[in-house]
This record gives structure tokens, C-alpha cells and sequence, in this order.
């Protein structure tokens, strides 16, 4: 084997690896992040978690990526340990499916429909197929299922080329005398690990393994320990994720390790206790890709049968390795619910981004809860209710912060056109349900003062507030919804709604100055209204800054004062005269 043997081999690698990642990457996009949100749902039935994590690994590619995002979800709280435990064990059969794609490579036969299913023969067509949609298709779902299959030919030449590389590796004396060595049980054990330990990927390190087959110097007796140790070194991903985690979540990962510890174990003396006794004929034959696929299947399925009736006893064993101690603090309700917003997630941004949705939506409603309930404060005061507007004012603010944070970090994410609209518009509007909040405050400290003083709005001055508190609730509800659904028709309603919010607002003022030059008010309760009808105003132009923003993200106009002149047309103006006649001043 010469110098550019060595540079073929090392350059097969780069590209199967990267393939491996460029495949798992589009098909984790493509799913939009369901397969997570199927995961977040799981009942605690084990055999359908168990079938659950074998589907999803299978999709995505990679047993390290679903253990570190079941690794997020229990340090999140959305998943239980005991959850977790089939999940893993359902992993660790789903990435076999790598090795059964790879096993194709060594197909050898002269029939031409049989030799279709080589990846030499079809890699070629998907890369074709994959280029055309990256580069002549502008649907974005096209184009991420392109770089699947981009991914999935680069994937196959690396294996080719690599497999081409070592082939002449068979003939030296040396390299069969180390492959040898590996036949000892724990130095094969060991190699297994240290290798997917390096490149944390036991799909891959199988695929590098079935690669050194094709050289035909690699048998049973190799193979076997090596990828016994494959399963022990995919841990690492998942402890290294574990770091800094929650002890539920370190307990999962503890739980990953443990099952293929104790799986390769007992599998392993099984094993060879039985091959001491009557000598597997096949274990001196040289190994095949499909070989290696049909051990490493065999192993995994076994291993989750034996130890799945034990995962209590192995949740148990993880909570006896990470004890629970006396100077523990309880996690509150409040910080439980921000843990959704998980560093570990924005692995797989289109999951993150859906993570974030839900924390952007409890930041609205309870934007929406601070506001109606100080609303109602003006009319009837209770200092239980002040309380719960500086909580959830509070709140907000903190979602504001966290959130933010968040979205910054998944904006230099790789993300769908969907996905990326998405953030956008929560970027924009968390700042306005943050103010809306404030200006629940400001209302809330009006009420008080008026309860402090013992003043009361006449009753032409609260008939009037009701009328314009009617019109901010229903310019808030709908602005909220639009945020929510991301409704750009229900949009349009909001614009006419603000203008007439603006026009009660400066009539109910115009009112009040009446009412004190005839003598029927005071200028100490004129403040106060002014401070309510002022806040309620700006109420209003939040709400009108969240519809403009869903409407121009999603239509992709950023012109904000041009995008106002054209809604403003003779539907816009038929909208406003309804509008004005449901919310007529007494």
C-alpha cells in the first residue's frame, strides 16, 4: 500500500463521513422535526417506546444524535427516565439499518436487475437526481430531499472508495497479523471503542469496518468483538452530552452505557462458552458487509429482549451510580418550564425551532393573562391580582431574555425556509408581548393609585373606558392569534381595529376635557385616564407591529410604510366603518 493509497483511503473516509452527516442532516430537516415531537409524546408503554426509537434512528441516521436528544428531553422534564430507558434500547436496533444500506455494497453478480442494487450502479443516479433539485428547484422541501441524496451518493463513494484503498491490504503480512490481535475478545472490545469513541458515530465506524472487508482479511472472529465495542464507544456522545445536564438526564445517559456494557457482556460470554463448546464453523471465514450487518442486527435485538423486562433494574442502577443528595434544590415550576429551551436541541434545529413556538406562545399568554387582569383591576381592585401582574410581568421579561438568547443561537442554525420564517417572526414579536406586559404594569399602578386615593370614574368616564377596553381585547386577541397561527389573512383585520383604537382613545380624552371644563371631573382622575387611554393606545400599535410582521415575513415584504399604503385600500376602509359601529362611544 503506497503513499496515495493512504491519501485515497484517509479521502473515502472524509467523504463517507461527511456523506453520513449531509444524509442525516436533510433527513432531520425534512421531518421537520416531527420525529422529535412523536419522541416528546411517547406513552410509557416500553415495547412501543422501544419500536418508537428503532423508527426514528432508522430516519435520522444516527443512535448518538436520538440518545443526546432523549438526553435533552429528560433534562427538560418532557420525558421521564423511565421513558427514556426503551427508547435507547429502540436506538440502538435503528441505526443498525446503516449497516444493512452499506451491506449493499457487497453484492457481487452478473445479472443486471441484481447489480442495480449495488450503490456503484444507483449512488450515481441519486447524485444526478439530487443535483438537479438543489440547483434547478426552488421548493425548499425538494431541496433538502437533494441533499439526502447527495449526501447518500457521497456516503457510497467514500465506502467505495475506501473499500478500493485497503483492498490491496490483504496481501501484507503486517495488516493481517494486527487484525489477528484483534481476535483476542478484549482487544477487539477495545479497538471497537476507542474508534467510535473518536469519531462518535457507531454507524460509521461499522461502515469503516465493512470497508476493511471487502480486503477479505477480516474474519467472524475480527469483526465480532469489534463491534461488540462499537456499541460501548456510542456512549460517549451522549455522556459527553450528559455533562452539566440535570441527574435525570446524566441518569440516561448512564442507562445508554449500561445497557451495552451489560448487553456486550452477557452477549459476549454467551457467545463464546457456546463457540467453546461447539465451534462456530463460520468464525475463521472472512466477513462480509452483509455479515457484519447481520451480526451487528443480531446483537442489538438480542441484547434489548434480554434487557428490556430489566429496565427497571436499570433505571435503578443509573440512580445508584448518580445519587440523589441532601443539598439537592427542587427545580421550581417556573424554571422547569424555560428548560424546554435546551442547548441539546438545537442539534436538530427544526425540533428546536418547534420548542421554541411553545415557549414563545407561554410568553403570549401569559402576556395575555398580565394585561385582562389589569385591565380588570381598574374596576375591581385586588391586591391578590396586582401580585399576579408582577409575576407574570416578570415572567414575560424572562422569556424575553431566555428566548431571545435562543433564537439568536438557532439563527446561524441550518434551517428549512418554513422553519426559518418562524424565527423571524418570534424574534420581532417577543419584544412586543414584552411591552404589552409593561403597559399591563403601568395600567395595574393606575388602578392602584386609584384604589390608594379612593377615587372612583364617573359613570360616563367608565362607560366610555369599556367601550375602548372592548376594542384593545379584541385587537389583542387577534393579534395574538395571527402570532400564533401565523394567520396572515386574519392579519388584515388588525390594521382597521388600531386605527379605531386610536380614534376612541383621542375621543374618550376629548370627552374628559369636557367633562372638567364643566366642572364634572378633576384633573387628578383626567391623568389617570390619560395614563390608562395612553397605554391602551400603544397596546394597540404592539398588536399592529405583530400583524405587519407575520404579514411581511411571510410575504417577504420588508418595507413596512409601503406594505401599510397597500393595505389601505377600499376593503380596508369598508373594515374601519364596521368597526367604528361596534365600538361606538355612549
Amino acid at each position: 500500500m503506497d503513499f496515495f493509497s493512504i491519501l485515497t483511503l484517509f479521502g473515502g473516509l472524509a467523504m463517507f463521513l461527511y456523506g453520513m452527516q449531509v444524509m442525516g442532516d436533510g433527513l432531520a430537516k425534512v421531518s421537520g422535526g416531527k420525529l422529535e415531537r412523536i419522541l416528546e409524546n411517547l406513552t410509557s408503554n416500553p415495547i412501543k417506546a422501544v419500536l418508537l426509537g428503532a423508527g426514528v434512528t432508522a430516519v435520522i441516521q444516527s443512535s448518538s444524535a436520538t440518545t443526546v436528544m432523549v438526553v435533552g428531553f429528560v433534562n427538560s422534564g418532557i420525558m421521564r427516565l423511565s421513558q427514556a430507558v426503551g427508547i435507547i434500547m429502540g436506538a440502538n436496533i435503528g441505526t443498525t439499518a446503516t449497516s444493512w444500506i452499506l451491506s449493499l455494497a457487497g453484492i457481487e453478480s452478473e445479472n443486471f436487475f441484481i447489480r442495480l442494487l449495488k450503490p456503484t450502479s444507483f449512488a450515481p443516479v441519486l447524485a444526478l437526481i439530487g443535483i438537479v433539485l438543489l440547483m434547478f428547484v426552488k421548493n425548499q422541501k425538494k431541496k433538502d430531499i437533494g441533499t439526502i441524496m447527495i449526501g447518500f451518493a457521497v456516503l457510497m463513494f467514500g465506502m467505495e472508495s475506501m473499500s478500493g484503498a485497503v483492498k490491496p491490504l490483504a496481501d501484507v503480512p503486517e495488516f493481517t497479523n494486527i487484525l489477528t490481535a484483534f481476535s483476542n475478545p478484549i482487544l477487539g472490545v477495545l479497538a471497537g471503542t476507542v474508534l467510535t469513541a473518536i469519531i462518535q458515530s457507531s454507524s460509521a465506524s461499522v461502515g469503516i469496518l465493512q470497508a476493511l472487508c471487502m480486503t477479505g482479511a477480516v474474519s467472524y472472529s475480527v469483526a465480532l468483538p469489534i463491534i461488540m465495542g462499537q456499541n460501548i464507544g456510542t456512549c460517549v456522545t451522549a455522556l459527553l452530552s450528559a455533562i452539566g445536564a440535570n441527574k435525570n438526564a446524566k441518569r440516561a445517559a448512564m442507562v445508554h452505557l449500561y445497557f451495552n456494557l451489560i448487553g456486550t457482556i452477557i452477549f459476549m460470554c454467551g457467545f463464546y462458552i457456546i463457540n467453546a463448546a461447539i465451534s462456530f464453523p463460520f468464525m475463521g471465514e472472512a466477513a462480509s458487509p452483509a455479515g457484519i450487518a447481520v451480526l451487528h442486527s443480531t446483537f442489538n435485538i438480542v441484547a434489548t429482549m434480554l434487557l428490556l423486562p430489566f429496565s427497571k433494574m436499570l433505571e435503578k442502577l443509573a440512580c445508584l451510580t448518580i445519587r440523589d443528595k441532601k443539598e439537592d434544590v427542587e427545580i421550581s415550576a417556573e424554571d422547569q418550564e424555560f428548560m424546554i429551551l435546551e442547548s441539546r436541541f438545537l442539534e436538530k434545529p427544526a425540533f428546536a425551532v418547534e420548542q421554541s413556538r411553545n415557549a414563545a406562545r407561554k410568553m403570549a399568554q401569559d402576556s395575555h393573562k398580565a394585561l385582562f387582569t389589569a385591565i380588570a383591576l381598574v374596576d375591581n381592585y385586588s391586591a391578590e391580582d396586582v401580585s399576579r401582574v408582577e409575576r407574570m410581568e416578570s415572567k414575560v421579561d424572562r422569556y424575553e431574555d431566555e428566548l431571545g438568547t435562543y433564537l439568536v443561537k438557532l439563527s446561524h442554525k441550518d434551517l428549512s425556509q418554513a422553519d426559518s420564517q418562524s424565527l423571524s417572526i418570534m424574534l420581532h414579536c417577543i419584544g412586543d408581548f414584552e411591552r404589552i406586559s409593561d403597559h399591563a404594569v403601568n395600567i395595574m399602578e393606575s388602578a392602584q393609585e386609584l384604589a390608594q386615593k379612593g377615587l372612583h370614574f364617573s359613570a360616563k368616564a367608565k362607560a366610555e373606558l369599556n367601550v375602548l377596553e372592548n376594542a384593545v381585547r379584541d385587537i389583542v386577541d387577534t393579534a395574538y392569534t395571527v402570532f400564533d397561527e401565523q394567520n396572515v389573512q386574519l392579519a388584515e383585520k388588525i390594521e382597521p381595529l388600531e386605527e379605531v383604537v386610536d380614534e376612541l382613545c383621542k375621543e374618550v380624552k376629548r370627552r374628559h376635557v369636557q367633562r372638567l371644563r364643566a366642572e364634572e371631573c378633576t384633573i387628578e382622575m383626567g391623568f389617570i385616564l390619560s395614563d390608562i387611554t395612553t397605554s391602551l393606545e400603544r397596546i394597540a400599535d404592539h398588536c399592529s407591529n405583530i400583524g405587519v410582521c407575520v404579514t411581511q415575513v411571510r410575504e417577504d415584504l420588508y418595507d413596512t410604510h409601503s406594505h401599510l399604503d397597500t393595505v389601505k385600500d377600499a376593503a380596508f376602509y369598508h373594515e374601519i366603518e364596521s368597526v367604528r359601529k361596534k365600538y361606538q362611544l355612549p
